[in-house]
């Protein structure tokens, strides 16, 4: 098990951004019937989404997110000294998006600047790289950048994910700081369950062809999907969530030496509600302490944890607070890490 532990290491300001444009999941009704939508949304728990526009890629809403931070807090973006940007859908196949959002957004030709692809627990093990990276000292302030358009890879004919992904982009600034006391991160990762989620084709394993390319009836509900769509293992997930998700946080706890009831806030990823109250449940957790924004942006997989923070807790981590994340999903992989928050920016969301 990778725990991490470091010291001195804060997130001084976030932000995010998501598309203007709103999808009501109850008339998300052009392949299904009504009546089977309202079950299907009543139980996911999953209202509104944010569909990017054609032209928008999950680096634009990052980019935005950026500049809103940096003009908030005020950050002369000479110190920025290294760029990390978290996605499943970036620009292109090379080069790296981090590298063109550095150009971008007027960073210095020192900065270090790369791409992790993860999938939902991402944001947590990008945060970890980003401490690792500060704890030398050596680096004055970093830019996370996590951005996702997921609603462009799953089929909107096959009911297991059509109502569950939206698209998001966020922003958070890293310092070395002494007011900052102890983070710890739990790292985990089981690759002989990758068919649980997963793209098959398109990749290099398996390139895009004109088979990959057409659509097919997948199985006995009639659930419709091309080899270059994502799908779930609805079930498999479900059952990985619960084997796994509660001990790696009683885990992190007890690595921590952090007692539950201490902790002011449990940001878990935003999968499901169904899901995600179990959690609640299974971990007899205050639901008050976690927030949630499912609601309103769906499953954004990693901008979800972050997108939380910033529509839910904005204005509630000026004072010191002590916040545990969760995510876990594709790959399969899971994450958590207990952060120490203080005088923490949250900008306001925004829109393009």
């Amino acid at each position: 098990m990778a725990l991490l532990k470091f010291n001195n290491i804060g997130i001084t300001g976030m932000s995010a951004c998501v598309p203007k444009n709103r999808i009501d999941n109850y008339d998300y009704t052009t392949y299904f019937d009504k009546e089977d939508v309202k079950n299907i949304v009543d139980k996911i728990g999953i209202e509104q989404r944010r569909f990017a526009s054609d032209e928008v890629c999950a680096s634009d809403l990052c980019f935005a997110a950026a500049e809103k931070l940096i003009s908030d807090m005020d950050i002369d973006k000479s110190e920025i000294d290294l760029l990390i940007f978290v996605s499943q859908t970036p620009d292109f196949r090379m080069p790296a998006t981090s590298v063109l959002l550095q150009d971008r957004l007027g960073l210095s030709k020192q900065t270090a600047a790369f791409d992790l692809t993860l999938g939902c627990s991402a944001f947590i093990y990008a945060l970890s790289t980003v401490f690792a990276f500060m704890q030398g000292k050596n680096f004055r302030k970093a830019l996370l950048l996590d951005g996702e358009t997921r609603s462009r890879i799953y089929s909107p004919k096959d009911r297991k994910t059509a109502f569950l992904f939206g698209d998001g982009g966020v922003a958070a600034i890293i310092e070395n700081n002494d007011k900052f006391k102890e983070s710890y991160f739990s790292l985990n990762s089981d690759g002989s369950k990758e068919e649980y989620i997963k793209i098959k084709s398109g990749g290099y394993r398996n390139p895009s062809s004109i088979e990959s390319l057409t659509e097919k009836v997948v199985d006995e509900h009639g659930n419709i999907r091309t080899d270059e769509h994502g799908y779930m293992s609805g079930a498999d997930v479900f059952n990985f969530v619960l084997a796994e998700i509660p001990s790696d946080i009683k885990n992190i706890l007890a690595f921590s030496g952090v007692d539950k009831e201490s902790l002011d806030f449990i940001v878990f990823h935003q999968a499901n509600s169904y899901m995600n109250n179990y959690l609640v449940k299974k971990l007899k957790i205050d639901s008050q302490k976690a927030p949630t924004s499912l609601q309103k942006f769906g499953n954004t997989s990693s901008v979800s944890i972050p997108l939380t923070i910033v529509s839910e807790l904005q204005n509630q981590l000026q004072d010191r607070k002590k916040v545990l994340l969760s995510g876990f999903g594709v790959g399969m992989s899971w994450a958590s890490a207990i952060l120490d928050f203080e005088d923490c920016h949250i900008s306001d969301l925004i829109e393009i």
